[in-house]
Protein backbone atom coordinates (compact mmCIF):
# COMPACT_ATOMS: atom_id res chain seq x y z
CA UNK A 1 0.00 0.00 0.00
CA UNK A 2 1.58 3.35 -1.04
CA UNK A 3 2.80 5.40 1.91
CA UNK A 4 2.13 9.10 2.44
CA UNK A 5 4.57 11.83 3.41
CA UNK A 6 3.78 15.12 5.14
CA UNK A 7 6.42 17.78 4.61
CA UNK A 8 6.62 21.46 5.55
CA UNK A 9 7.12 23.85 2.62
CA UNK A 10 8.41 26.90 4.51
CA UNK A 11 10.78 27.54 7.45
CA UNK A 12 8.90 25.17 9.74
CA UNK A 13 5.95 25.93 12.05
CA UNK A 14 3.50 25.39 9.17
CA UNK A 15 0.97 23.46 11.25
CA UNK A 16 2.21 19.99 10.32
CA UNK A 17 1.10 18.61 13.68
CA UNK A 18 -2.56 19.31 13.00
CA UNK A 19 -2.37 18.00 9.43
CA UNK A 20 -0.55 14.86 10.57
CA UNK A 21 -3.23 14.34 13.20
CA UNK A 22 -5.89 14.49 10.47
CA UNK A 23 -4.16 12.05 8.11
CA UNK A 24 -3.20 9.73 10.97
CA UNK A 25 -6.88 8.90 11.41
CA UNK A 26 -6.60 6.94 8.13
CA UNK A 27 -3.13 5.48 8.82
CA UNK A 28 -1.99 2.37 10.65
CA UNK A 29 1.45 3.69 11.56
CA UNK A 30 2.96 7.20 11.88
CA UNK A 31 6.72 7.71 11.53
CA UNK A 32 9.17 10.51 12.39
CA UNK A 33 12.18 10.16 10.06
CA UNK A 34 14.49 13.14 10.78
CA UNK A 35 15.24 15.99 13.16
CA UNK A 36 15.06 15.87 16.92
CA UNK A 37 13.59 17.74 19.85
CA UNK A 38 14.16 21.01 17.98
CA UNK A 39 10.83 20.22 16.31
CA UNK A 40 7.63 21.49 17.89
CA UNK A 41 4.31 20.05 16.73
CA UNK A 42 1.04 21.14 18.33
CA UNK A 43 -2.31 19.38 18.07
CA UNK A 44 -5.47 20.81 19.66
CA UNK A 45 -8.26 18.34 20.45
CA UNK A 46 -11.45 19.53 22.11
CA UNK A 47 -9.72 22.68 23.30
CA UNK A 48 -6.82 20.74 24.87
CA UNK A 49 -3.38 21.41 23.44
CA UNK A 50 -0.79 18.63 23.01
CA UNK A 51 2.78 19.71 22.22
CA UNK A 52 5.34 17.24 20.87
CA UNK A 53 9.06 17.52 20.16
CA UNK A 54 9.84 13.88 19.39
CA UNK A 55 6.69 11.76 19.51
CA UNK A 56 4.88 11.49 16.17
CA UNK A 57 1.68 13.55 16.28
CA UNK A 58 -0.44 10.48 15.52
CA UNK A 59 0.21 9.25 19.07
CA UNK A 60 -2.86 11.19 20.23
CA UNK A 61 -5.06 8.79 18.29
CA UNK A 62 -3.40 5.79 19.94
CA UNK A 63 -1.83 4.68 16.65
CA UNK A 64 1.39 2.72 16.18
CA UNK A 65 4.21 5.27 16.16
CA UNK A 66 7.82 4.94 15.06
CA UNK A 67 10.88 7.10 15.68
CA UNK A 68 13.16 6.00 12.85
CA UNK A 69 16.94 5.92 12.41
CA UNK A 70 17.19 9.43 10.92
CA UNK A 71 15.99 11.08 14.15
CA UNK A 72 18.39 12.19 16.89
CA UNK A 73 16.79 11.27 20.21
CA UNK A 74 16.92 13.20 23.47
CA UNK A 75 15.89 10.41 25.89
CA UNK A 76 14.82 12.78 28.65
CA UNK A 77 12.44 14.69 26.36
CA UNK A 78 11.02 11.48 24.93
CA UNK A 79 10.38 9.95 28.36
CA UNK A 80 8.54 13.13 29.42
CA UNK A 81 6.31 12.96 26.34
CA UNK A 82 5.52 9.29 26.92
CA UNK A 83 4.54 10.07 30.52
CA UNK A 84 2.42 13.03 29.40
CA UNK A 85 0.45 10.80 27.02
CA UNK A 86 -0.07 8.16 29.70
CA UNK A 87 -1.36 10.78 32.16
CA UNK A 88 -3.92 11.78 29.52
CA UNK A 89 -5.11 8.19 29.22
CA UNK A 90 -3.46 7.58 25.84
CA UNK A 91 -1.86 4.19 25.27
CA UNK A 92 1.66 4.54 23.85
CA UNK A 93 2.42 2.07 21.06
CA UNK A 94 5.94 3.19 20.15
CA UNK A 95 8.99 1.73 18.43
CA UNK A 96 12.37 3.52 18.43
CA UNK A 97 15.10 2.64 15.97
CA UNK A 98 18.09 0.91 17.54
CA UNK A 99 20.18 2.84 14.99
CA UNK A 100 18.94 6.31 16.00
CA UNK A 101 21.69 8.53 17.42
CA UNK A 102 21.31 9.90 20.95
CA UNK A 103 21.77 13.50 22.08
CA UNK A 104 24.31 13.62 24.90
CA UNK A 105 24.89 16.42 27.46
CA UNK A 106 28.06 17.56 25.71
CA UNK A 107 26.11 18.11 22.49
CA UNK A 108 23.95 20.75 24.19
CA UNK A 109 26.98 22.37 25.82
CA UNK A 110 28.84 22.57 22.51
CA UNK A 111 25.74 23.92 20.75
CA UNK A 112 25.73 26.89 23.15
CA UNK A 113 29.50 27.40 22.85
CA UNK A 114 29.32 27.53 19.05
CA UNK A 115 26.48 30.05 19.09
CA UNK A 116 28.41 32.30 21.48
CA UNK A 117 31.58 32.11 19.38
CA UNK A 118 29.67 33.00 16.20
CA UNK A 119 28.46 36.27 17.79
CA UNK A 120 26.61 38.31 15.13
CA UNK A 121 26.99 35.42 12.64
CA UNK A 122 25.20 32.90 14.86
CA UNK A 123 22.69 30.53 13.28
CA UNK A 124 20.01 30.95 15.94
CA UNK A 125 19.76 27.28 16.91
CA UNK A 126 17.45 25.91 19.60
CA UNK A 127 20.59 24.92 21.60
CA UNK A 128 19.17 21.43 22.05
CA UNK A 129 22.30 19.74 20.72
CA UNK A 130 20.85 18.73 17.36
CA UNK A 131 23.69 19.98 15.12
CA UNK A 132 26.52 18.61 17.29
CA UNK A 133 24.75 15.24 17.53
CA UNK A 134 24.42 14.99 13.74
CA UNK A 135 28.06 16.10 13.44
CA UNK A 136 29.15 13.25 15.71
CA UNK A 137 27.01 10.84 13.72
CA UNK A 138 28.79 11.80 10.49
CA UNK A 139 32.20 11.75 12.23
CA UNK A 140 31.33 8.27 13.57
CA UNK A 141 31.58 9.36 17.20
CA UNK A 142 27.89 8.93 17.95
CA UNK A 143 26.10 7.05 20.71
CA UNK A 144 23.08 5.15 19.40
CA UNK A 145 19.94 3.79 21.04
CA UNK A 146 21.37 0.28 20.77
CA UNK A 147 24.27 1.46 22.97
CA UNK A 148 22.26 2.90 25.87
CA UNK A 149 20.35 -0.36 26.42
CA UNK A 150 23.58 -2.34 26.90
CA UNK A 151 25.72 -1.40 29.95
CA UNK A 152 29.02 -2.89 28.77
CA UNK A 153 28.58 -1.48 25.29
CA UNK A 154 27.70 2.01 26.55
CA UNK A 155 30.67 2.06 28.94
CA UNK A 156 33.00 1.07 26.11
CA UNK A 157 31.59 3.68 23.70
CA UNK A 158 31.60 6.51 26.23
CA UNK A 159 35.22 5.72 27.15
CA UNK A 160 36.24 5.81 23.48
CA UNK A 161 34.43 9.07 22.76
CA UNK A 162 35.45 10.81 25.99
CA UNK A 163 39.13 10.47 25.10
CA UNK A 164 38.34 12.93 22.29
CA UNK A 165 35.62 15.06 23.87
CA UNK A 166 37.43 15.86 27.10
CA UNK A 167 40.40 17.32 25.22
CA UNK A 168 38.06 19.60 23.27
CA UNK A 169 36.05 20.76 26.29
CA UNK A 170 39.14 21.26 28.46
CA UNK A 171 40.17 24.06 26.11
CA UNK A 172 36.97 25.85 27.19
CA UNK A 173 37.58 25.13 30.87
CA UNK A 174 34.80 22.53 31.01
CA UNK A 175 35.21 19.16 32.70
CA UNK A 176 32.85 16.36 31.70
CA UNK A 177 31.93 13.69 34.25
CA UNK A 178 32.13 10.35 32.49
CA UNK A 179 30.59 8.33 35.34
CA UNK A 180 27.62 10.67 35.82
CA UNK A 181 26.79 10.63 32.12
CA UNK A 182 27.10 6.84 32.02
CA UNK A 183 24.70 6.43 34.97
CA UNK A 184 22.22 8.94 33.54
CA UNK A 185 22.05 7.27 30.14
CA UNK A 186 21.87 3.72 31.47
CA UNK A 187 18.84 4.93 33.45
CA UNK A 188 17.29 6.28 30.22
CA UNK A 189 18.14 3.03 28.45
CA UNK A 190 16.28 0.96 31.04
CA UNK A 191 13.24 3.23 30.71
CA UNK A 192 13.18 3.01 26.91
CA UNK A 193 14.54 -0.49 26.25
CA UNK A 194 11.14 -2.06 25.62
CA UNK A 195 10.54 0.36 22.75
CA UNK A 196 13.89 -0.14 20.96
CA UNK A 197 13.97 -2.36 17.86
CA UNK A 198 14.91 -2.54 14.18
CA UNK A 199 12.38 -0.07 12.76
CA UNK A 200 13.46 -0.44 9.13
CA UNK A 201 12.77 -4.17 9.31
CA UNK A 202 9.40 -3.52 10.94
CA UNK A 203 8.31 -0.86 8.43
CA UNK A 204 9.28 -2.98 5.45
CA UNK A 205 7.39 -5.93 6.93
CA UNK A 206 4.10 -3.99 6.97
CA UNK A 207 4.49 -1.44 4.17
CA UNK A 208 2.70 -3.49 1.49
CA UNK A 209 -0.29 -4.28 3.70
CA UNK A 210 -0.63 -1.30 6.03
CA UNK A 211 -0.92 2.45 5.50
CA UNK A 212 2.15 4.30 6.77
CA UNK A 213 2.29 8.06 7.26
CA UNK A 214 5.71 9.74 7.42
CA UNK A 215 5.76 12.98 9.41
CA UNK A 216 8.43 15.54 8.54
CA UNK A 217 9.88 17.96 11.08
CA UNK A 218 10.99 21.58 10.53
CA UNK A 219 10.42 22.77 6.94
CA UNK A 220 11.88 22.53 3.45
CA UNK A 221 13.69 25.88 3.61
CA UNK A 222 15.62 24.56 6.62
CA UNK A 223 16.91 21.51 4.73
CA UNK A 224 20.67 21.10 5.16
CA UNK A 225 21.21 20.77 1.38
CA UNK A 226 18.34 22.69 -0.22
CA UNK A 227 17.52 25.30 2.43
CA UNK A 228 18.92 28.75 3.18
CA UNK A 229 22.35 27.41 4.17
CA UNK A 230 23.98 27.97 6.64
CA UNK A 231 20.78 29.15 8.37
CA UNK A 232 19.27 25.68 8.30
CA UNK A 233 18.75 22.66 10.48
CA UNK A 234 21.17 19.70 10.38
CA UNK A 235 19.07 17.10 8.56
CA UNK A 236 17.29 16.55 5.26
CA UNK A 237 13.77 17.82 5.81
CA UNK A 238 12.65 17.07 2.24
CA UNK A 239 10.28 14.25 1.33
CA UNK A 240 13.23 12.34 -0.14
CA UNK A 241 14.73 12.20 3.35
CA UNK A 242 12.16 9.53 4.22
CA UNK A 243 14.10 6.82 2.40
CA UNK A 244 17.41 7.27 4.24
CA UNK A 245 15.77 8.41 7.47
CA UNK A 246 13.46 5.42 7.78
CA UNK A 247 15.17 2.75 5.69
CA UNK A 248 12.56 2.24 2.98
CA UNK A 249 12.65 2.24 -0.82
CA UNK A 250 11.57 5.30 -2.87
CA UNK A 251 9.25 2.89 -4.70
CA UNK A 252 7.14 2.63 -1.54
CA UNK A 253 6.25 6.34 -1.37
CA UNK A 254 2.88 7.32 -2.81
CA UNK A 255 1.29 10.68 -2.06
CA UNK A 256 3.32 13.68 -0.83
CA UNK A 257 1.37 16.36 1.05
CA UNK A 258 3.00 19.77 1.42
CA UNK A 259 1.93 21.95 4.35
CA UNK A 260 2.21 25.73 4.30
CA UNK A 261 0.72 28.68 6.11
CA UNK A 262 -1.35 31.31 4.34
CA UNK A 263 1.51 33.67 5.27
CA UNK A 264 5.20 33.17 6.14
CA UNK A 265 7.06 32.88 9.43
CA UNK A 266 10.63 32.26 10.42
CA UNK A 267 12.48 31.79 13.72
CA UNK A 268 16.10 32.79 14.19
CA UNK A 269 18.56 34.30 11.76
CA UNK A 270 18.63 34.39 7.96
CA UNK A 271 17.00 36.21 5.06
CA UNK A 272 13.21 36.45 4.78
CA UNK A 273 12.25 38.65 1.80
CA UNK A 274 8.56 39.07 2.71
CA UNK A 275 9.08 39.91 6.39
CA UNK A 276 6.66 42.58 7.65
CA UNK A 277 7.80 44.56 10.67
CA UNK A 278 4.79 46.89 10.67
CA UNK A 279 1.11 46.58 11.53
CA UNK A 280 0.38 43.58 9.28
CA UNK A 281 3.29 41.57 10.70
CA UNK A 282 2.14 42.36 14.24
CA UNK A 283 -1.39 41.25 13.29
CA UNK A 284 -0.08 37.87 12.08
CA UNK A 285 2.07 37.38 15.18
CA UNK A 286 -0.78 38.19 17.56
CA UNK A 287 -3.61 36.35 15.79
CA UNK A 288 -1.41 33.38 14.91
CA UNK A 289 0.15 33.08 18.40
CA UNK A 290 3.49 33.03 16.65
CA UNK A 291 5.79 31.87 19.40
CA UNK A 292 7.95 28.77 18.98
CA UNK A 293 6.71 25.54 20.59
CA UNK A 294 10.31 24.54 21.27
CA UNK A 295 12.06 27.84 22.07
CA UNK A 296 9.23 30.21 22.99
CA UNK A 297 10.87 32.77 20.70
CA UNK A 298 8.66 35.19 18.78
CA UNK A 299 8.50 34.26 15.11
CA UNK A 300 9.18 36.75 12.36
CA UNK A 301 6.05 37.17 10.22
CA UNK A 302 5.37 38.27 6.65
CA UNK A 303 3.37 37.73 3.49
CA UNK A 304 3.18 34.40 1.68
CA UNK A 305 6.25 33.85 -0.52
CA UNK A 306 5.30 31.87 -3.62
CA UNK A 307 8.83 32.00 -5.06
CA UNK A 308 10.11 29.81 -2.23
CA UNK A 309 6.87 27.78 -2.24
CA UNK A 310 7.30 26.96 -5.93
CA UNK A 311 10.85 25.80 -5.21
CA UNK A 312 9.59 23.64 -2.32
CA UNK A 313 6.83 22.07 -4.42
CA UNK A 314 9.33 21.22 -7.17
CA UNK A 315 12.03 19.61 -5.04
CA UNK A 316 9.59 17.66 -2.88
CA UNK A 317 7.37 16.56 -5.76
CA UNK A 318 4.30 17.71 -3.85
CA UNK A 319 1.02 16.13 -4.98
CA UNK A 320 -1.29 18.34 -2.94
CA UNK A 321 -1.17 21.18 -0.44
CA UNK A 322 -2.66 21.71 3.00
CA UNK A 323 -3.05 25.46 3.54
CA UNK A 324 -3.07 26.34 7.23
CA UNK A 325 -3.88 29.38 9.38
CA UNK A 326 -6.01 31.10 6.75
CA UNK A 327 -8.04 32.52 9.64
CA UNK A 328 -5.02 34.44 10.95
CA UNK A 329 -5.19 36.96 8.10
CA UNK A 330 -8.87 37.62 8.75
CA UNK A 331 -9.51 41.33 9.17
CA UNK A 332 -6.70 42.75 7.03
CA UNK A 333 -7.78 45.36 4.49
CA UNK A 334 -5.32 44.10 1.87
CA UNK A 335 -3.49 40.78 1.56
CA UNK A 336 -0.28 40.42 -0.44
CA UNK A 337 1.46 37.47 -2.08
CA UNK A 338 5.05 37.52 -3.32
CA UNK A 339 5.20 36.24 -6.92
CA UNK A 340 8.81 37.20 -7.79
CA UNK A 341 11.85 39.06 -6.44
CA UNK A 342 13.62 42.17 -7.66
CA UNK A 343 17.41 41.93 -7.49
CA UNK A 344 19.72 44.62 -8.85
CA UNK A 345 17.01 45.92 -11.15
CA UNK A 346 16.12 42.49 -12.55
CA UNK A 347 13.09 40.28 -11.93
CA UNK A 348 14.04 36.96 -10.31
CA UNK A 349 11.57 34.06 -10.41
CA UNK A 350 13.96 31.33 -9.21
CA UNK A 351 14.80 30.98 -5.52
CA UNK A 352 18.50 31.94 -5.07
CA UNK A 353 21.06 29.47 -3.72
CA UNK A 354 23.06 32.32 -2.17
CA UNK A 355 21.80 33.78 1.11
CA UNK A 356 23.73 36.95 0.32
CA UNK A 357 21.64 37.41 -2.83
CA UNK A 358 18.43 36.45 -1.01
CA UNK A 359 19.12 39.13 1.61
CA UNK A 360 19.15 41.76 -1.15
CA UNK A 361 16.01 40.51 -2.91
CA UNK A 362 12.92 42.70 -2.70
CA UNK A 363 9.50 41.07 -3.03
CA UNK A 364 7.25 41.77 -6.00
CA UNK A 365 3.66 41.49 -4.79
CA UNK A 366 0.24 40.59 -6.12
CA UNK A 367 -2.36 42.34 -3.95
CA UNK A 368 -5.82 41.08 -2.96
CA UNK A 369 -8.76 42.63 -1.15
CA UNK A 370 -8.95 41.32 2.39
CA UNK A 371 -11.75 39.43 4.10
CA UNK A 372 -13.19 38.49 7.46
CA UNK A 373 -15.07 35.48 8.77
CA UNK A 374 -12.79 32.54 7.89
CA UNK A 375 -12.20 31.43 11.47
CA UNK A 376 -13.96 28.22 12.43
CA UNK A 377 -15.54 27.62 9.02
CA UNK A 378 -15.86 23.94 8.10
CA UNK A 379 -17.40 24.15 4.63
CA UNK A 380 -15.71 25.61 1.56
CA UNK A 381 -18.89 27.32 0.40
CA UNK A 382 -19.01 29.24 3.70
CA UNK A 383 -15.65 30.94 3.11
CA UNK A 384 -15.63 34.63 2.11
CA UNK A 385 -15.34 35.12 -1.67
CA UNK A 386 -12.06 37.02 -1.37
CA UNK A 387 -10.55 34.18 0.66
CA UNK A 388 -11.58 31.72 -2.07
CA UNK A 389 -9.92 33.94 -4.70
CA UNK A 390 -6.75 33.89 -2.60
CA UNK A 391 -6.78 30.09 -2.34
CA UNK A 392 -7.42 29.68 -6.08
CA UNK A 393 -4.57 32.05 -6.96
CA UNK A 394 -2.09 30.10 -4.82
CA UNK A 395 -3.17 26.78 -6.33
CA UNK A 396 -2.97 28.11 -9.90
CA UNK A 397 0.43 29.75 -9.34
CA UNK A 398 1.92 26.57 -7.87
CA UNK A 399 0.08 24.30 -10.33
CA UNK A 400 -0.82 22.13 -7.34
CA UNK A 401 -4.22 21.40 -5.83
CA UNK A 402 -5.04 22.69 -2.37
CA UNK A 403 -6.95 19.84 -0.74
CA UNK A 404 -7.10 21.01 2.88
CA UNK A 405 -7.75 24.44 4.38
CA UNK A 406 -7.29 24.94 8.12
CA UNK A 407 -9.49 27.65 9.64
CA UNK A 408 -8.58 27.36 13.33
CA UNK A 409 -6.47 25.53 15.90
CA UNK A 410 -8.95 22.78 16.72
CA UNK A 411 -8.91 19.43 14.96
CA UNK A 412 -12.44 20.05 13.62
CA UNK A 413 -11.69 23.49 12.14
CA UNK A 414 -10.67 21.92 8.85
CA UNK A 415 -12.11 22.05 5.33
CA UNK A 416 -11.49 19.08 3.04
CA UNK A 417 -11.73 19.87 -0.67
Amino acid sequence: MPSEVIVGLQWGDEGKGKITDYFSSFADCIVRYQGGSNAGHTVVVGGKSFKFHLMPSGAIRGKKTVIANGVVVDPSVLIDEIEMLKKNGIEVDLMISDRANVIMPYHKIFDSIQEELMKDKKIGTTKRGIGPCYSDKIARHGIRMIDIIDESRLKKEIKRIFSIKQKIFSSYGIELNEDEIFKEYIFYGKKLEKYVDDTSYFLNSIIDEKKILFEGAQGFLLDIDHGTYPYTTSSNTIAGGVCAGAGISPKKIGRIIGVMKAYTTRVGMGAMPTEEIGREGAHMAEKGHEYGTTTGRKRRCGWLDLVSAKYAVRVNGVDEIALTKLDVIDGLEKVKVCIAYEYEGKTVEKFPSSVEILEKCKPIYEEFDGWDGVRGKRKYEDLPKNAVKYIDFISDFLKTSIKIVSTGEDREDTIIL
